[in-house]
């Protein structure tokens, strides 16, 4: 399959084509930004010198049709709503690894305070945590013999969403918690603030420091609650968190909960080993032992570990990620095997990087 990336500049867009590259059945014909320039990729980052020879040219999505199949985009919010128009109105494949096509149009407006996207493309959008794919939905062509109807814009979810789901499904769909109860406190690495120098990213702010941001206010907010209400009506709100931590890679989110009376240890654990018995990318630690970053750094899996109180009737979760690989690009080309009908771990066994 031939495959274009807009927006591969970014970091997510240069993790997206470091494993494409590695990817056995995609070939990458052509790589894009929103800028007028043509620049060789190896230029602009000398670490790609030998792997790939294409230029970085202006984002034309008639040119792009011609040549590729799919088309990502790791842009920052805000460029593909706009961008990504001819393609869907084309019915053209396109994954969004940006927020523009997760939210509706008035939660988008309210939470990126920006104008959002088309509402008859918002309709086509299907939101793709991976290891919920429905196609019952048309979410994917999971049998490559059949006629189901794929859909052709994907919308990736963010990091921490992808984090948080991932860590709290079991407890919300089995419902075992108070749904009230939630709280979420998760730390990142900065590559998950993007490229853009900000006092927060600075070095002599970020080195030997932790600071906590957007408190109450964060864009992946209304992606978790939309997701976890999908799951159980009870889920209305939850307390969220995000702080910047001096690592590059990785999040690192403590999920608490209150447990419902009756509910116990055994059950939790059971919750999360029948959940994710069969998700390839999810590994649950044994009852007791918690993850750490370093465990999934490189990597497209998503660990998670978990423990009760019972003196004060709380679950703790812990779910760890590298926001760039299962937080973004990695996810994103587990979309692709998905959509494409291939096994969901093509191009993605990546032993993480240890030490």
């Amino acid at each position: 399959m031939k495959v274009s990336i807009i927006g591969v500049t970014g970091y997510s867009g240069l993790e997206l084509l470091r494993l494409l590259l590695l990817h056995p059945q995609v070939e990458v014909v052509s790589l894009h930004r929103s800028t007028k320039e043509v620049e060789e990729i190896d230029d602009l980052y000398p670490h790609l010198r030998h792997l790939t020879d294409l230029k970085v040219e202006p984002a034309d999505p008639e040119k792009i049709m011609k040549k590729a199949d799919l088309v990502f985009f790791a842009t920052s919010s805000g460029i593909a709503k706009d961008l990504a128009d001819p393609f869907i109105q084309a019915d053209f494949p396109v994954i969004d690894l940006s927020g523009d096509h997760r939210l509706t149009t008035e939660a988008y407006r309210e939470w990126y305070k920006k104008d959002p996207a088309k509402a008859e493309n918002l309709k086509q959008a299907h939101y793709g945590l991976a290891e919920f794919a429905d196609p019952k939905v048309g979410n994917y062509l999971l049998d490559p013999a059949a006629n189901a109807h794929k859909a052709n814009l994907i919308a990736n979810p963010g990091c921490y969403a992808t984090t948080t789901m991932l860590g709290l499904a079991p407890l919300v769909q089995k419902d075992l918690i108070e749904m009230d109860s939630i709280i979420v406190d998760a730390k990142s690495g900065l590559s998950g603030a993007g490229k853009k120098l900000s006092n927060a990213s600075h070095y002599v702010e970020a080195h030997d420091n932790m600071s906590m941001y957007k408190l109450n206010h964060h864009q992946h907010i209304p992606e978790i609650v939309q997701q976890l209400h999908a799951w159980n009506e009870n889920v209305h709100h939850i307390q969220f968190s995000t702080s910047l931590i001096p690592v590059t890679r990785g999040i690192f989110a403590s999920i608490y909960a209150k447990v419902k009376k009756g509910a116990t240890p055994e059950q939790l654990n059971e919750a999360y080993t029948n959940v994710y018995h069969d998700k390839y990318f999810v590994r649950v630690h044994p009852y007791g032992t918690l993850p750490q970053i370093k465990n999934v750094v490189g990597s497209n899996f998503c660990d998670l570990g978990l423990d009760y109180n019972p003196e004060t009737g709380f679950v703790t979760v812990v779910s760890v990620i590298d926001n760039l690989v299962k937080g973004a690009a990695g996810q994103a080309i587990q979309n692709l095997n998905l959509w494409a009908g291939w096994p969901e771990q093509t191009g993605l066994e990546l032993a993480p990087l240890f030490p």
